[in-house]
């Protein structure tokens, strides 16, 4: 028996999708609606994600999905990436486009709210990953440079919560991506207000946490108006895209780790509970939520924005798919250099591929010679960073990994898949979402 298509965004920072999902007979099959850029935009100096835009693509979607769905989808879910927000006026209204988390303005941040909340405790308090650009340290960086929106600001709404917001008036912060916001007290499983109130920001503007599966409302009259599609239900699924993309993993059992391969490369494991131990503090491990109270420990790792940076800056001469470069990277020579994929450098060079030349250079290696050997070296690097991140996860578990499961776009990267299976030396389990 056939349900109704339920109707899903996957926005990540390169992309989104519209996907139309329908179970017949407890089988999920999955078809894709539209696809459509999500390309930042410089304003001021900053740079932002351009939502209008985005919102006029989903819009767009909707109206596709009237005209082929009789009556319209069973309900309508949206997942973003992490740690960036809107803030909302008073009067309701967006203070600004959002700041992409690449912008240069978090550049010190993290390092001088460590003069306020030592690393330790705010590890203890938060157990998440440090990153420059958590949410926690963009908010002390509009606090440093003395932003008038933060004085003006009634709410704060990460990504999927300002879509939510836009679709059907509410507002709401959905557990999973509000966990991966450095304001969230993962032992508490509730937001910690004071890292807030010490920095002068009020801890008014954060919502209240839903659970995923919750029916947030209706689309709004003007949305339906638009788009041919009435009393719709907007429902926060697991809005954080890494804890959707973990919870469809096919393994069962706790002797596995994950990577959702993307521009950011997610490697960890599904937990039961945080681990804030000195030993996670170490290795930079963060705790996330997950879909039905887990927990997702992991590390993130630079991904494929590295070979997304690259593909930009020859595009100018050529364009390439990414399967192309795959196949040339195939039959260039192997280890030629080897990167940190971490590196600062490569945050958001104007440059990819000379950044990548730059480090090596600095680093007393060759530079790749070729568009061919560069891929290549980006893909043996990446491989050898997930050996590093599982072996520590499994030391810092304290439980054997003995299968990897590649999710997300890099999972049809069968050369990455490859190299990763033999740095590892474990078997690895891609799963294609395409």
């Amino acid at each position: 028996m056939a349900s109704r298509p339920f109707l899903a965004f996957d926005l990540g920072a390169e992309s989104g999708r519209a996907l139309l999902g329908r179970l017949t007979d407890g089988r999920l099959a999955v078809r894709e609606l539209a696809r459509f850029a999500n390309l930042p935009v410089t304003v001021g100096g900053h740079l932002h994600w351009n939502l209008p835009s985005l919102l006029e693509e989903m819009k767009s979607a909707l109206r596709l999905c009237a005209s082929e769905i009789p009556g319209g989808p069973a309900s309508i879910g949206v997942d973003t990436w992490g740690v960036d927000f809107g803030l909302l006026g008073p009067d309701g209204k967006l203070l600004g486009l959002p700041f992409c988390y690449r912008d240069r303005r978090t550049e010190g941040a993290m390092e001088s709210y460590f003069r306020l909340v030592p690393r330790p405790r705010l590890y203890e308090r938060t157990g998440l990953q440090f990153l420059p650009f958590n949410t926690l340290f963009q908010l002390w960086a509009m606090v440093r440079e003395g932003s008038p929106l933060l004085s003006s600001a009634d709410a704060l709404l990460f990504m999927p919560d300002l879509f939510h917001y836009f679709l059907t008036g509410r507002r709401a912060s959905e557990f999973t991506i509000a966990s991966t916001s450095q304001i969230f007290n993962a032992g508490a499983g509730a937001w910690d207000p004071e890292l807030l109130t010490d920095i002068g920001v009020p801890a008014s503007i954060l919502q209240d946490i839903v659970e995923p599966g919750t029916r947030l409302g209706a689309l709004l009259p003007a949305v339906s108006a638009e788009t041919g599609l009435s009393g719709i239900p907007v429902v926060a699924t697991a809005t954080h895209d890494t804890a959707a993309a973990v919870a469809a993993v096919p393994a069962g059992g706790r002797d596995w780790a994950y990577i959702s391969s993307g521009t950011w490369s997610l490697v960890g494991i599904e937990e039961r509970r945080p681990i804030i131990t000195p030993a996670a503090l170490a290795g930079n491990f963060t705790n996330e939520g997950g879909l039905g109270g887990t927990v997702r420990f992991l590390k993130n790792v630079t991904g494929l924005w590295l070979l997304q940076g690259c593909r930009k800056a020859w595009e100018k001469k050529r364009s390439l798919s990414y399967s192309e470069l795959a196949r040339q990277a195939e039959g260039a020579p192997p280890f030629r250099a080897v990167i940190d994929p971490d590196d600062p450098s490569f945050l958001n060079p104007p440059d990819m591929p000379e950044a990548i030349r730059s480090y090596c250079r600095k680093t007393g290696q060759s530079p790749p010679a070729s568009r061919a050997s560069l891929v290549r070296t980006i893909f043996e690097s990446l491989a050898l960073k997930y050996r590093q991140v599982i072996d520590r996860l499994q030391e810092v578990a304290g439980r054997p990994l003995r299968t990897v499961h590649v999710i997300g776009g890099g999972a049809r990267n069968r050369l990455l898949c490859r190299f990763t299976a033999m740095a590892t030396g474990r078997p690895v389990v891609a799963v294609d979402d395409a």
